[in-house]
């Protein structure tokens, strides 16, 4: 961690937005109206913040990475909200209501401690203080603050990091959680959120059920290695017609009442039940903190870290998760977030590009100072941050412009579309 941040006025604005946004559970009227005053304020300094901003070349760079990051991160997500969909239908309503969660002892502590600790600090750790989007919100802010000089440029091969890592992330945390299922800490769960036959699926029925409970079953199935049980023919499900799209029918197990459209149905699966082994959640928690701490660092790093692991014990106390899946996600993502340093880091290409372009230049700006020519001095070190190029052609300069005016619409657009299709931002 570097210690202490450049500056302190990006730690400010995103300690205000936790501020104001936890309003809404103080003052509904003053964070309806601090909250668009303050987002507000934001947008303006960094609109007007862009003509001045130098960095567009390495933003030009990291564009197609940022992309790539984007596009690949989109398809993960769209195989964890399939997988979401699978793990919770395949075995039916019926084992959700009546298999008890598993024992957690991270609960039982937090519970302990509400029993040892004053009053107000366990009402501090009950209260909804920061969510999921808050600390999406923080990584956008520390990603803008490139054009504050707050962090390192580009601010594009930050956010391609970012999304990369996450795109990792939820493909490994979708192939583990649909390995084994694991049964929901709030078993009404499924049943409250999905609509899904209440058996299981055929392929369940066959390998599962008759295994389940009978202890002689599950001996015999070990030593034969087979399945031996006659289940007669398995219950079948409704299929509707999909077109190209009926091989989703086995993994969505759509009923009647949910309609004809895939595509509906998949929406729905944007939060689960039995998707709990790493949280998903957590994960964003702490790519958020890994980002902060790299990038900027500071005070405000320990304070992002102390909120997440307010959020990780809310996450326990509320049987979001179980200890477990809160503990490999910390773990998991500051790995992940060490192991993709080659796409943005705080430490690499900036200054090493800086000397490369001044080996170019090293002959003509020793002949100035032997020539004590000072303004000759001062353009050569000039060329170090923009290219002579950049500056002669008109056509490089047209398009630099059209760049950045395009990232910043797209940037700004996204953001406030966060917070006009979502309750919370």
């Amino acid at each position: 961690m570097r210690w202490p941040a450049k500056n302190a006025g990006l730690a400010i604005a995103a300690m205000s937005y936790i501020a104001v946004d936890y309003l809404r559970h103080l003052s509904p009227t003053w964070h309806s109206w601090l909250q668009p005053a303050l987002w507000s304020l934001l947008a303006l300094a960094a609109v007007v913040r862009v003509p001045s901003y130098r960095h567009w070349s390495a933003e030009f760079r990291s564009a197609i990475p940022f992309v790539a990051s984007m596009l690949f991160m989109l398809s993960a997500l769209l195989f964890e909200a399939l997988s979401v969909r699978s793990v919770t239908a395949v075995l039916g309503l019926d084992w959700h209501r009546n298999t008890p969660p598993l024992p957690d002892t991270g609960q039982w502590f937090l519970l302990a401690l509400n029993e040892k600790l004053p009053s107000p600090i366990v009402e501090i750790l009950r209260a909804r203080i920061i969510g999921l989007h808050h600390f999406l919100m923080l990584f956008m802010m520390l990603a803008f603050s490139v054009l504050f000089d707050s962090v390192k440029a580009p601010g594009l091969g930050l956010g391609a990091r970012y999304m990369f890592t996450m795109g990792v992330g939820r493909l490994l945390r979708a192939i583990t959680f649909a390995s084994t299922i694991l049964p929901s800490a709030r078993p009404w769960c499924a049943g409250s959120r999905f609509r899904v036959p209440g058996y299981p699926h055929h392929w369940a029925q066959k390998y599962y059920v008759p295994y389940a409970t009978d202890h002689d079953a599950i001996n015999r199935v070990i030593k034969l290695d087979t399945a031996y049980v006659d289940i007669g023919k398995p219950v079948g499900d409704y299929r509707p017609d999909w077109g190209s799209m009926s091989f989703l029918i086995d993994f969505l197990r759509p009923t009647m009442s949910e309609g004809p459209s895939w595509y509906n149905l998949l929406k729905k699966a944007g939060g689960g039940c039995n998707d709990l082994l790493y949280s998903g959640h957590m994960l964003v928690a702490v790519l958020t903190a890994m980002a902060w701490t790299e990038a900027y660092g500071g005070f405000s790093s320990a304070l992002v870290w102390l909120l997440l692991m307010h959020s990780a014990q809310r996450e326990i106390r509320e049987r979001h998760h179980y200890t477990v899946d809160c503990i490999v996600a910390i773990y998991v993502g500051i790995l992940l977030w060490k192991m993709t340093g080659f796409l943005w880091s705080h430490e690499a290409t900036s200054s090493n590009r800086r000397l490369t372009k001044l080996e170019t230049i090293q002959s003509r700006l020793i002949q100035a100072s032997k020539d004590s020519d000072m303004d000759k001095v001062r353009e050569l070190l000039k060329e170090i941050e923009l290219s002579s190029e950049e500056r002669k052609d008109p056509t490089r300069i047209k398009y630099a412009r059209l760049f950045r005016s395009a990232t910043i619409v797209f940037a700004l657009t996204v953001v406030v579309l966060a917070f006009i299709l979502t309750s919370d931002g």
